[in-house]
């Protein structure tokens, strides 16, 4: 068995031709039907980045327990499990947090890993000296150090040749091209794009009818009045459409290594992404902060299994969390212990059995939301003097530790399922999140694909308050997540 798994971060469904859109110039991602099955109701379950890739790792939901924050010492990955099995798993990235504290634990996880400098706020080139940034930035772009380093950095990527996105590509096609005729190994190339800002050649930005200055290309996270930015963030739509095209010819590098090797009779394909992005829709940009619409957490999946899923579509409800005991199950290991995984395995959907009845998502201390495919419910935070915690043993935020004052109110706490039963400190949290003034959600998806009609305060809210009160109990929630919820 070899498997190539290729994840891109920050790739919206509704820009894709798969899923009916029609202005976007993505034909290599159109072509991936041919060979593989198309997930219809493929749900994220932990945002942002490094909490998505943790449940990748483990098969567990991140966000009730931690916010962004490295594998755990209790963590038990699914790729050392491979690894264990004999399995060579190997790693191209260019996804910085990886690098930092916190994110620092997941790349050794493999047996070998590349990893290329650059992306986005990467501490990467000094940026101690005068910066080439354009003078006029648009309003609504982000600010800060992160900027500032993202066009030091540029300087080091005025082509695409030299662009962290086609040097993990590139290394991919190298270890492809190194075990085509080998066996049993595990590749995961994992771009960055089309993660913001986006940054891109201009030959990719004349798809699209853009100037040579940059317009909205780094949308800083938040509210916005759509109304007054409408131009503008048709050009945000642009740019980033304009990077996803950039991918997309990357994407078509694999494709046609994998044609010329006839490697579709023996290699699993799996294309995927942690979450997508709000340019706009529902008043917001960004992630994180907003509910969690289906903009975010209904996500692409491409799925290729010789023989079993060649083509056709899915409808079976599947999550982040199924990707961890697929993989066991794919390289015959699923019986390996991993701990209680929140995932299960995905190869039944493509024989089109139920593999789930709901699929849970959310931000650590935001909202946390459920949804059955048909109905989704995004519960806000109702009682605001709830306490949050971190579960962890690993006290790290994205670029630095804990603050001394969390570090000193740290206690420690006995093991729980999420933690495999070993004992683990709980530091108190800050909240962030003000969800009570946005109030609870839910959606018909089916009658109101948009979600524009909010049917909380209806009868089946009652119904829905009930299926994640269960669903919560089902993984073991901390005791607060049900007082902080109001449930």
């Amino acid at each position: 068995m070899r498997t190539i798994m290729v994840m891109f971060d920050t790739l919206t469904r509704k820009f894709l031709p798969s899923y009916g859109c029609n202005w976007t110039k993505l034909p290599n991602f159109k072509r991936l039907e041919q060979r593989c099955t198309t997930f219809d109701n493929f749900y994220a379950g932990s945002l942002p980045c490094m909490p998505a890739r943790r449940e990748l790792h483990t098969g567990k939901h991140n966000f009730l327990h931690r916010s962004w924050g490295p594998m755990e010492p209790f963590d038990r990955s699914c790729v050392e499990v491979l690894r264990a099995e004999g399995v060579y798993t190997h790693l191209c990235t260019d996804h910085s947090h990886y690098w930092e504290d916190g994110g620092c634990t997941y790349h050794n996880r493999y047996d070998t890993w590349e990893g290329f400098r650059g992306q986005e706020g990467d501490r990467f080139v000094a940026h101690d000296i005068p910066v080439d940034m354009p003078e006029k930035r648009h309003p609504l772009n982000k600010t800060g150090i992160s900027v500032t380093q993202h066009y030091r950095n540029r300087e080091r990527q005025r082509t695409e040749e030299e662009m962290s996105g086609t040097r993990t590509v590139q290394a991919g096609l190298e270890f492809l091209k190194e075990h085509v005729e080998k066996d049993s190994w595990f590749l995961q190339i994992e771009c960055f794009d089309p993660h913001e800002p986006f940054y891109v050649p201009q030959k990719y930005r004349a798809l699209y009818d853009l100037p040579e200055e940059e317009t909205l290309n780094w949308p800083r996270y938040g509210r916005v009045a759509s109304e007054d930015y409408r131009e503008d963030l048709q050009n945000a739509a642009r740019e980033y459409a304009a990077l996803m095209t950039m991918c997309d010819v990357h994407l078509g590098l694999i494709l046609d290594f994998m044609d010329a090797h006839d490697m579709w009779k023996d290699t699993v394909l799996i294309v995927n992404t942690d979450h997508g992005f709000l340019l706009g829709e529902h008043e917001w940009l960004g992630k994180n902060f907003p509910p969690p619409y289906d903009e975010l957490v209904h996500l692409p999946f491409y799925f290729h299994v010789p023989g079993i899923a060649e083509g056709g579509r899915c409808e079976q409800l599947a999550t982040t969390v199924d990707i961890a005991p697929t993989l066991l199950e794919l390289f015959g290991c699923a019986q390996t212990p991993m701990g209680e995984m929140d995932g299960r395995s995905l190869l039944p959907a493509l024989e089109g059995k139920p593999v789930r009845e709901w699929a849970l998502f959310g931000v650590h201390g935001c909202y946390t939301g459920i949804t059955d495919g048909r109905m989704t419910y995004l519960k806000a935070e109702q009682n605001e003097d709830a306490p949050l915690y971190e579960y962890t043993l690993m006290p790290t935020n994205i670029r630095g530790y804990f603050s001394e004052d969390q570090l000193r109110r740290g206690e420690l706490v006995e093991g729980t399922r999420f933690t495999n039963g070993i004992p683990c400190i709980r530091y108190p949290v800050v909240k962030i999140y003000q969800t009570a003034k946005l109030k609870d959600r839910l959606y018909d998806l089916k009658k109101d694909p948009e979600q524009l009609k909010n049917l909380s305060g209806s009868p089946e809210e009652t119904v829905w308050k009930d299926k994640l009160t269960n669903a919560l109990k089902q993984v073991q929630a901390p005791q607060e997540e049900f007082f902080r919820l109001g449930l």
